[in-house]
């Protein structure tokens, strides 16, 4: 089996570290980490398994639902949310209730087991030109382990938030990412700067085999010199450099609707080159049943108040 990087050890200290409950089993053909996630006004309580359970049978998924179910029983929580990783199965089947969003149910990776120049040459030709020309601009490249330097990102982060009108997340989230992953060489940070001014930031997730795309932000004011495309070049060289076979840059949107929110990242990560991985759609299982009824229907309700509001405006 192959665990994603949101069911490692590593993420695990990250969630415990933000206060939460963590649980970790497993068994034959299946493991997972599952986070208590406690109610709120708007939700009941749940066990939420982020690209979780990891199995490689239909008897392991079987088998780790009945233990999340025994596990969620005992905890009190009215239901789990899973995207079960590792093998094709009928959501019917389990009395699994499709969700519509948590994790990206596709990402886009690229493979590393080639040389840089192969990787280099899947790119697209205007990649190819920035990846080679960008230090010619006065542009240079750095990594760090520092988690003292995640301030550069989260700056970058704001900044993309308030001229895009969306939200992000905490910057105590994300600083305690760089306080956990870092020191245990499970994150990296990545920079372009212009003289000694950061334009662009990345945070990579770290695995044995994996470097994992996952927040990236760049100054709006400087957006001609194309840093961002620069970054990750950059990233997936050094992650080719480090040794790992794959780059994983991190959910696209496989909708050919060109106003799709996710469409315009979704076009950057292509065109590095690589190829689509179908990931798991996100479902509840429902443990109180009715808990569960009464928090969908106020989740409608919300949803449809919201849509109303908006047609006033």
């Amino acid at each position: 089996m192959n665990p994603h990087f949101l069911q490692s050890a590593a993420w695990q200290s990250f969630q415990e570290a933000l206060g939460r409950k963590v649980y970790r089993q497993k068994g034959i053909d299946w493991e997972f980490m599952a986070i208590l996630e406690p109610g709120t006004r708007l939700s009941p309580s749940r066990l939420y398994c982020p690209y979780g359970p990891t199995v490689s049978s239909i008897k392991g998924l079987k088998s780790a639902l009945k233990a999340l179910t025994k596990l969620a029983t005992s905890l009190g929580v009215k239901f789990v949310r899973v995207e079960p990783l590792g093998v094709k199965f009928n959501a019917k089947d389990f009395r699994l209730k499709k969700v519509n969003y948590s994790q990206p149910a596709h990402t886009w990776q690229i493979d590393l087991n080639r040389s840089s120049d192969e990787i280099i040459s899947q790119m697209k030709q205007n990649n190819r030109n920035i990846y080679r020309n960008y230090r010619k601009k006065g542009l240079s490249y750095r990594i760090s382990n520092n988690p003292n330097d995640c301030k550069y990102l989260i700056k970058l982060l704001h900044g993309v938030a308030a001229h895009n009108n969306i939200t992000i997340h905490s910057d105590k989230y994300l600083q305690t990412q760089a306080d956990v992953l870092l020191p245990i060489n499970s994150a990296k940070l990545h920079f372009i700067s212009l003289e000694s001014k950061v334009i662009a930031a990345a945070l990579t997730y770290e695995d044995e085999k994996t470097c994992y795309y996952a927040h990236a932000g760049a100054s709006h004011e400087y957006r001609k010199l194309s840093a961002s495309t620069a970054l990750l070049a950059e990233i997936i060289i050094n992650a080719k450099k480090d040794g790992k076979l794959i780059c994983d840059l991190y959910g696209i949107t496989t909708s050919q609707d060109k106003n799709h929110r996710w469409a315009g990242f979704t076009r950057f990560k292509k065109s590095f080159g690589g190829y689509e991985v179908d990931l798991s759609e996100t479902y509840d299982l429902p443990i109180n049943k009715p808990a569960y009824k009464l928090y969908q229907a106020a989740k409608f309700l919300r949803h449809k108040i919201v849509k109303l509001k908006q047609r006033i405006k």
